[in-house]
């Protein structure tokens, strides 16, 4: 029995573990199946960039623990993550660590750099007095070349035995492999024990074999030349490997801080103090003891601590960084501020509210972090390739190593060593584990910073083949703060209009609809005493419906009086002028009888105009869906240049109109608030959420865009693409140099055109294989919206 079949299944628990000891994707793809095939685990994604794995899981049957365990079976380490504390996270995309890391490698790579100089030039005079020839052809250039500049410079290191020059690269090259190589070799050794192979595997496979020969020639010449051969040795060729691959590795631990940057500044708005008011003084306290409620004093040029809603004075704050809107914003009495952005001229004083891990900030740095930790459908390409690439290219070295012993026209072992080696050395399976993830995170990052909020590597994947977008009209298209413009009472009624408006309004505060608020708002203005509501009832699409004073009230759209069986036929010419004009009618009818009908105008948004031309210049088809009148809705949509409308359906109709475009082809974007329109974002192929930045809409949706603008989802879809293209650019350049690099590596060139790779430049394509990748993914970062 599956744990979805018991009558009170846990939900399920997502954990993130960190994990170490990764370097390619055959890694990442290990830990993948490992995981994936533990009893009770719903959904596993490794990410080798982040060095993380996302793991949802039913409680009821795996562990935390479990999970840890059965990462380290595969060889690589992994540690339950700390546990959360309040606040932003400092450190959401281990910084320190990662500059720990790039420092380690940058020491490592220029350490190895110097020493492969210096075998270098000990190399030339050891091959001067063993009378060898040079096979590596890179090396015999090289060679040629400074020979004559050493022996100007240092004439007397020709004079120094071979035997000397032999042991005293022995002995430079084991300190290197030892100590700067390390990892590489522990990494292979570990790979090995646990039946898997890696990256590490080629690298401690090839450079360990040109070791191994190297000491047998330098301990046991006689072996070598019994049968009239002078043996090459390779401790430059290893130590030069091993530097470049060291430089590489240093490269890409610098661009992997790069691509995590934004959401590090994220991170780092939150300043760690906040000037509260506590008694009759104001007192700076850490903002981990602001308590809800605290009255929070904010001056010109200092950040927001926490959330909070202002209650003295008004000010112009900066919230670029969080919702990406580029001007500051008035915000006054009554408004909502977000902690992290910068108050710019005024001073003002507001009550916290939101705190912790639930402030606006926290849950914007945990969703970025957790989209940059996810991964894309389209990497499962590469995981199917880098399941059997490690063990295929150790079969090409060996059959590689075989063919030049049997068919070298000369020096058959050292030029078979040299081929298998650069095989093993220039294939980069690394570079195929980058290609997604590095993409990903780059283009999360980026929207975090234009107030796009990402879910993760499959939204965005969805988002870029998006072709039509569907756009709910309250709130999305127009303002979504409705004011009430005009109220007609029925010929001859009884009901006067301001009693038609009190007993609405009445109904009208236990609703949350813009609608609601606007009647609401008239009747205050108007001084109106409200009455008590009860047996109150909210219809969705409809209106509202209640007891008022003990009076039967009903507030809402042609839908709710059909419904109620009411005759509107008298109010005919008052409905076709609101209608011309654009407004949303709602009737009022009291104890059955039609009272009154009022007019809401919304009004549209500035932007939504050019952000529909963006869009339609996008190759996108534009709708609109809506529950308003059709005549209202087809001059909101005139206004905006919208041609294609759907007007009068209920929640449940948004949802049909979406399934009926995707059982055509479609696929679809639906826009919406997150709340009215959840059912149909949810159906939707990519569910776009306007959010303000200070509500659940963060949360909802597959993007939400912070500033609440239509601008945003032209831009999102933009993003989406370009980020889909560059992720195909990494994939396919990964791929085609690998196809290419190795059948150059192992020699089919040779028998056309004398060429031959040298194990040393096949370590230096190796290296910047990996960073050509995460270098082309961090140019998502000059993305701007048109």
């Amino acid at each position: 029995m599956t744990p979805s079949t018991h009558q009170h299944a846990a939900a399920p628990e997502r954990i993130q573990i960190p994990v170490t000891g990764m370097t390619c994707a055959a890694c990442q793809a290990s830990v993948q199946r490992a995981l994936a095939k533990q009893p009770g685990v719903l959904d596993a994604s490794v990410n080798l960039l982040t060095r993380t794995a996302a793991v949802t899981f039913d409680p009821a049957v795996a562990t935390p623990d479990r999970l840890v365990g059965a990462i380290r079976e595969t060889g690589y380490g992994a540690e339950l993550p700390a546990p959360e504390v309040e606040g932003v996270a400092t450190d959401p995309v281990g910084e320190h660590a990662h500059e720990r890391e790039f420092r380690g490698l940058r020491a490592k790579a220029i350490v190895s750099s110097i020493a492969g100089v210096v075998a270098m030039a000990l190399s030339m005079p050891l091959m001067a007095a063993r009378g060898g020839a040079v096979t590596d052809p890179f090396m015999r250039a090289v060679m040629t070349a400074l020979t004559p500049v050493l022996r100007a410079l240092v004439p007397g290191l020709y004079a120094v035995p071979a035997p000397v020059l032999s042991y005293g690269l022995l002995g430079l090259t084991l300190v290197v492999m030892l100590w700067a190589g390390r990892d590489f070799y522990v990494g292979g050794l570990a790979s090995l024990r646990h039946g898997t192979t890696n990256m590490n595997t080629l690298i401690a496979i090839g450079t360990g074999a040109a070791f191994l020969y190297s000491l047998v020639a330098t301990v046991v010449p006689g072996a070598f030349t019994a049968h009239g051969v002078v043996p090459d040795v390779y401790y430059e060729a290893v130590i030069i490997i091993l530097a470049f691959l060291l430089i590489g590795k240093a490269l890409e631990a610098r661009a992997t801080r790069q691509a995590s940057s934004a959401l590090q500044a994220l991170a780092t708005l939150q300043p760690p103090t906040a000037r509260v008011v506590r008694g009759a003084s104001e007192v700076d306290v850490p903002v981990g003891d602001v308590v809800q409620g605290d009255t929070v004093v904010v001056r010109p040029g200092e950040r927001l601590p926490v959330d909070g809603v202002v209650t003295a004075g008004r000010s112009a704050v900066d919230e670029s960084m969080v919702t990406g809107e580029s001007l500051p914003v008035t915000r006054r009495v009554d408004d909502r501020v977000i902690g992290g952005t910068l108050n710019t001229t005024g001073a003002f004083q507001y009550a916290a509210t939101t705190l912790g891990s639930a402030s606006v900030l926290a849950r914007i740095v945990r969703l970025v972090r957790d989209a940059q930790g996810s991964r894309a459908p389209i990497q499962r390409l590469a995981d199917r390739v880098s399941a059997v690439f490690v063990p295929a290219v150790l079969g090409i070295a060996a059959l590689t190593f075989v063919v030049w012993v049997l068919a070298a026209p000369s020096a058959p072992i050292a030029r078979a060593i040299a081929a298998s080696v650069a095989v093993l050395i220039i294939a980069c399976p690394c570079a195929m584990g980058l290609a997604v993830p590095t993409a990903v995170m780059v283009a999360t990052g980026k929207g975090a910073e234009l107030g796009i909020l990402i879910k993760g590597g499959e939204a965005l994947e969805r988002a870029a083949a998006v072709t039509t977008v569907v756009l709910d009209k309250t709130g999305t298209v127009t303002e979504g703060k409705p004011a009430m413009t005009d109220l007609e009472v029925v010929p001859g009624s009884r009901w006067s209009a301001d009693e038609v408006l009190r007993l609405a309004a009445s109904i009208e505060t236990a609703s949350e609809h813009p609608v609601a608020a606007a009647v609401v708002l008239a009747a205050r203005a108007r001084s109106l005493t409200l009455g008590a509501v009860s047996l109150f009832r909210s219809r969705p699409g409809c209106g509202a419906t209640g007891l008022v004073d003990g009076r039967r009230i009903a507030v809402g759209n042609p839908a709710l009086m059909q419904e109620r069986h009411v005759v509107v036929t008298a109010l005919g010419p008052v409905l076709d002028r609101f209608a011309g004009e654009g407004k949303t009618a709602a009737y009022v009818v009291v104890d059955g009888e039609l009272a009154g009908v009022f007019a809401v105008a919304d009004p549209l948004k500035a932007d939504a105009p050019v952000a529909i031309q963006r869009l339609r210049a996008l190759g996108l088809d534009v709708r609109m869906v809506t529950g308003d009148a059709e005549p209202t809705a087809r001059a909101i949509a005139r206004e905006a240049g919208i041609t294609t409308v759907i007007a009068g359906v209920l929640p449940e109709g948004k949802v049909a109109e979406v399934t009926r475009l995707q059982r055509e082809g479609a696929v679809v974007a639906m826009v919406g608030d997150g709340v009215n329109d959840a059912p149909a974002i949810a159906q939707a192929d990519v569910g776009i959420a306007l959010g303000t930045g200070t509500d659940v809409a963060i949360e909802a949706g597959d993007l939400t865009l912070m500033r609440g603008d239509l601008g945003g989802v032209a831009a999102a879809i933009s993003l989406a693409r370009r980020t889909l293209r560059i992720i195909r650019e990494n994939l396919f350049w990964a791929m085609v140099y690998n196809v290419i690099g190795i059948p150059i590596a192992a020699g089919v060139l040779y028998p056309f055109f004398g060429i031959l790779l040298s194990p040393i430049l096949a370590s230096a394509a190796m290296a910047l294989s990996s960073v050509s990748v995460v270098m082309n993914s961090l140019r998502l970062r000059r993305f701007r919206a048109a």
